[in-house]
């Protein structure tokens, strides 16, 4: 099925304007904000923690935009879900913190959860031509 036209390219270009500029915008945050960010990811044990904060930030970015436009979005979809399949449980790793602590991982764990779910669908949905979209790399 093609969602190339009416309603269906309609609601999916919501959808990808929605999430594709919201993980924009955490893209953006992360490099706007890197030594704070910089100091989350030490304190977690990420080596190079700046750097991977500037990385991240990058791949959201590009991942973001290639869903909002459509362009590679295979990739940009791909790219999402292994991003928050690893960073989910070793960035967020509620179990192993202090009492005070757990309810905040806990949330952003499961946020990442949902997002990583999401990032699923749209994979699934990227292989098929969308309206409203540059449709390149298809």
């Amino acid at each position: 099925m093609a969602f190339e036209s009416g309603l269906a390219a309609v609601v999916l270009l919501a959808g990808r304007l929605l999430f594709g500029g919201l993980i924009i915008y955490q893209g953006i945050d992360h490099l706007l904000a890197p030594d704070a960010m910089a100091g989350y990811a030490e304190a977690k044990g990420v080596p190079a923690p700046k750097f991977g904060v500037v990385a991240s930030g990058v791949l959201l970015v590009l991942a973001g935009f290639g869903l909002v436009l459509g362009v590679y979005p295979v990739l940009a979809a791909g790219a999402l879900a292994v991003f928050f399949l690893v960073v989910t449980p070793f960035m967020h790793d509620f179990w192993a913190v202090p009492e005070d602590q757990k309810q905040d991982e806990l949330t952003h764990f499961t946020k990442n959860v949902e997002l990583f779910a999401a990032s699923l669908l749209v994979l699934v949905l990227a292989s098929q031509p969308w309206g409203y979209a540059l449709n390149v790399g298809l």
